[in-house]
């Protein structure tokens, strides 16, 4: 079902508020049912006079002259509610109105009653607003006094007042659950209404406006007519309090007060510039602060600076330079009179005739300045580059031929071109043809490989190339590494060690100890960057290997060839030195490892040659190294180890 099931009618005829598909109100349903049709005309027509008569009454007038537009169609006398009017017409119009209000009053009593009990429906009022009976007038009203003037214009204040105040922010009437009229006449008393009566209301208290705690937690006050007061005696008492409309105890010049409401209070607001105010002042503050470490750090720096300053303060000029005692006269102590008495024109001055020429040293930077590299080429550039040259000098060639400085080149005959150079002759004898070939072959390639010998270096010569180029290394300065290594007792690593080292041109020394070995080398950077490759990634640390002979006397590296430490090498070489141990076997070389310790620049080499110590106590290797001020090196590795 895609529309809404239509609203059964209720007891007296009303339909229930029909809304369409987009929540708007629906216009009501058509009657069908004349009967139904002609009681709302009905109870609308008594509303209408009763809306009049009410009016009337506020304003002081006789409802009979009230306008014509206010006038309506006086119902039927079943419908209308009896004359409440004395036969006599001698009761004055106050007498009327109090009777009229209290009727109104049992009324509205009687319509709540039913409401909650479920029972017959509210009387029709309209527009929400309080629909009392209209009392018949008198026959001859009396004129009003100016007391009934006063309490009509505050009543008719005090309706415009709660019309404007339930207009602006009165919440709905509750919704009924029971069946009945939803809209129209049937609707239930207004809480306003109930409120000023004194009546609770079926409807929810409404929240407070105003978000704060203490707020959201308390009930919100009761609007209340301030128009309108009640009896403190009475409320003092307990009793039921009387209605707003009693004149006995009416005085618009007292509010109402009732137990148990909160008062509101008044909004207080923030004056203008207040928070900025505020904001201004942390600003000053923060400046403050801000000026404070500002001057603070200038103090200290002040400071900082004349310490600086004194420290580096020139002392005042001497009396007499120390460079011209020499030439004024013994005990001058002042330059006063010295064209008369100095010695410079004596025998044994030490200034002569002579000038000394100081001998110009290069500046050290220049000669570690990189050479500068060659422009790269293409493989197309670097073509062309070799076929160009080759242009050249086969014109060179050609010019001596020409000029008869040099014989022509024979022809190169190849198996490829040989009947097309020798035509003749190669068909009149192929055979020897084809063998003058192959020895002009054999020939082009023994004068190609002699060439090629001829331009090989020898060992000798590439020794003294390797040297120079190690040299030229060294020349732009001297790099140090400290290795530190865990054990030695492999002889094919300390082979490694001692072999490469010397092959590098490096000098320095292996300390070898039972707890670790230190490695200090010095040399070129590219002699200590391939050591230093060696050391780090290229040997296995991790590997052991049998000696290549058991015999006792077999020499090894860094522990035979001296007879300087012969005991202690000895000694070495039987226990923490050999690789293999007390049972025969292999030592266990898996956390054996080396590690760069330090690395930098020095002014020159420290150490004359490469060797090797073997030092069984601590002492004596701080005593080794102190010799070449390294002694800090060895603290140095012990920090990286653990074992030591």
């Amino acid at each position: 079902m895609t529309g809404k099931r239509p609203h059964d009618l209720d007891d007296e005829g009303d339909t229930k508020r029909v809304r369409s598909n987009d929540g708007s109100p629906a216009p009501p349903a058509r009657q069908e049912v004349n009967g139904t049709a002609d009681s709302a005309a009905a109870k609308k027509a008594a509303a209408q006079a009763r809306i009049a008569a009410l009016k009337a009454k506020i304003s002081g007038t006789n409802p009979s002259t009230a306008p014509a537009v206010l006038r309506a169609p006086v119902p039927s006398p079943a419908a209308a509610p009896p004359p409440t009017s004395a036969s006599n017409g001698a009761a004055s119009s106050l007498d009327a109105q109090r009777a009229a209000a209290k009727r109104k009053g049992d009324e509205i009593m009687a319509r709540i009653k039913a409401q909650r009990n479920g029972g017959a429906t509210a009387s029709p009022v309209a527009n929400g607003a309080r629909s009392p009976a209209p009392p018949k007038p008198a026959a001859e009203p009396a004129p009003p006094s100016e007391k009934d003037l006063r309490i009509a214009e505050a009543r008719r204040k005090a309706a415009e007042l709660a019309s404007q105040r339930n207009s602006a922010s009165a919440p709905p009437p509750p919704r009924q659950e029971a069946r009945g009229a939803r809209g129209g006449l049937g609707i239930g008393l207004h809480p306003s209404l109930m409120g000023d009566l004194g009546v609770p209301s079926r409807s929810k208290t409404q929240g407070p406006k105003f978000s704060t705690t203490k707020g959201n937690q308390a009930q919100a006050p009761v609007k209340t007519n301030p128009y309108l007061a009640t009896s403190t005696a009475e409320d003092e008492a307990g009793s039921t309090p009387a209605t707003h409309f009693d004149d006995a105890i009416y005085d618009p010049t007292i509010s109402s007060r009732r137990g148990g409401e909160r008062k509101s209070r008044d909004l207080v607001f923030n004056q203008k510039g207040k928070f900025i105010a505020q904001a201004n002042a942390l600003k000053r503050q923060a400046e403050m602060e801000e000026m404070k470490r500002r001057y603070a750090f200038e103090a200290r720096k002040t400071e900082i600076e004349e310490a600086g300053d004194k420290a580096f303060l020139v002392p005042a000029p001497p009396d007499v330079e120390w460079w011209d005692a020499g030439i004024l006269a013994e005990g001058a102590t002042t330059y006063e009179g010295w064209e008369k008495s100095n010695r410079v024109e004596h025998e044994g001055s030490i200034i002569t005739a002579y000038i000394q020429h100081p001998i110009l040293l290069q500046p050290p930077q220049e000669k570690l300045a990189p050479a500068p590299k060659p422009m790269p080429l293409t493989s197309k550039e670097q073509a062309k580059l070799r076929r160009q040259r080759r242009m050249a000098d086969m014109k060179e060639e050609q010019a001596k031929v020409r000029l008869g400085l040099k014989d022509p080149a024979p022809p190169k005959v190849k198996k490829s071109n040989m009947m097309r150079v020798l035509g003749e002759q190669a068909v009149k004898d192929p055979t020897a043809v084809e063998a003058r070939v192959n020895a002009e072959i054999a020939a082009r390639k023994n004068t190609h490989e002699q060439a090629n010998l001829n331009r090989k270096l020898t060992p000798e010569e590439r020794a003294e190339k390797l040297k120079k180029q190690q040299e030229a290394d060294a020349a732009l300065g001297i790099h140090v590494a400290v290795f530190r290594v865990e054990s030695l007792s492999s002889g094919k690593h300390r082979y490694q060690v001692d072999k490469n080292a010397k092959d590098h041109a490096l000098t320095g020394i292996v300390v070898l100890h039972p707890s670790f070995n230190l490695i200090v080398v010095e040399g070129g950077s590219h002699s200590i960057a391939a050591y230093k490759k060696l050391l780090i990634s290229r040997i296995h640390w991790s590997e052991n290997t049998l000696p290549l002979s058991s015999g006792a006397n077999n020499s090894s590296t860094f522990t035979a060839g001296s007879s300087n430490f012969s005991t202690a090498a000895n000694e070495a070489r039987e226990t923490w030195l050999n690789p293999v141990n007390e049972e025969g076997s292999l030592k266990d070389l898996s956390g054996n490892g080396c590690k760069l310790v330090w690395e930098g620049e020095a002014r020159g080499r420290v150490f004359k040659a490469w060797g090797s110590k073997v030092c069984v106590s601590e002492g004596e290797v701080r005593e080794v190294l102190r010799r070449s001020g390294m002694e800090n090196m060895w603290t140095l590795g012990r920090s990286l180890g653990g074992g030591a």
